[in-house]
């Protein structure tokens, strides 16, 4: 394992998600769910921006005409960051107001997928959707409790997927053209002494890089045969999710939480809920963008 050395943003969140790297603005966005704040750090400046919504934010995504895509609650938006004018777009489980959004990317095809859970994590009550051009939420798994990272292989032919309490990284086969997803196997278990799998992404080599909460770091993993190949440890418990980003595509943010932490935990780990910037040997691919 190597040594990696990090830099900190100071966001302090109660639940770190989301991160996104927009290269045209040279930005990483990242999100505070449940306080429904939106950061913006310019990386050169080192320049952080905040702005608040008075939904539970999950999601930050890239779509048209630099606009962003928030997940919003259940409710997905376009959002102009000059204007700051907010345009609903689409709603999922409008009947299940226990629920919310949870992790969400681009497909290769700029096609959104999202999932949700329960606010209550109750098992099985969450699930996976894919949303196109006609802003039509199709189900695409169902009976998830917490569904969270996901990545493509770059062949197309393969999406990667965590349930996070299964412990598991799942394979599926995936078809580029039509969005169909088919189970294939299980990539990766993760033992229980390292948390549990939360965001990820996935490098050039195909190695996926899984943030785990409970696990004090980044692991990167094959999943070709489970094998655990690297960490990079952080001074805080509960990392919630990563993504690639810089001008070499080499920089990983990384996000996490406070949340489920004593008074005394918080103490012993004062930067919970702040953001890390790790260099890494390795290069991860630009985020598709939402075609709508």
């Amino acid at each position: 394992m190597k040594n990696y050395n990090y830099t900190s943003i100071p966001s302090q969140c109660f639940l770190g998600e989301g991160p996104y790297w927009y290269s045209d603005l040279q930005c990483f966005f990242w999100v505070d769910i449940e306080k429904g704040n939106l950061f913006q750090h310019h990386l050169e400046s080192g320049q952080t921006k905040t702005y608040s919504f008075t939904h539970r934010l999950a999601v930050v995504l890239e779509g048209k005409g630099n606009q962003l895509i928030l997940g919003l609650d259940r409710k997905l938006a376009s959002f102009n960051l000059k204007t700051e004018e907010l345009r609903w777009l689409t709603e999922v489980e409008s009947d299940l107001r226990l629920n919310r959004f949870n992790d969400g990317k681009v497909d290769p095809k700029g096609r959104i997928w999202i999932g949700t859970l329960s606010t209550k994590f109750t098992e099985g009550a969450g699930s996976l959707y894919c949303v196109n051009q006609d802003l039509y939420p199709q189900k695409k798994l169902s009976n998830l409790t917490i569904s969270n990272g996901m990545a493509w292989t770059e062949d197309n032919q393969t999406f990667y997927f965590i349930d996070t309490p299964t412990r598991q990284i799942k394979a599926f086969h995936f078809d580029l053209k039509s969005g169909k997803i088919e189970f294939d196997r299980i990539a990766i278990e993760i033992p229980e002494e390292l948390g549990f799998p939360d965001g990820m992404c996935i490098d050039r080599e195909g190695m996926l890089w899984v943030a785990h909460y409970g696990g004090a770091g980044v692991y990167r993993w094959n999943p070709k045969n489970g094998e655990l190949l690297d960490k990079i440890e952080l001074p805080v418990p509960h990392i919630t999710s990563c993504c690639f980003g810089g001008e070499n595509l080499d920089t990983l943010l990384i996000t996490s939480a406070q949340e489920n932490m004593s008074s005394e935990q918080l103490k012993k780990f004062p930067m919970s809920g702040d953001v890390f910037l790790v260099k890494t040997a390795c290069q991860g691919y630009l985020p598709f963008k939402c075609e709508f």
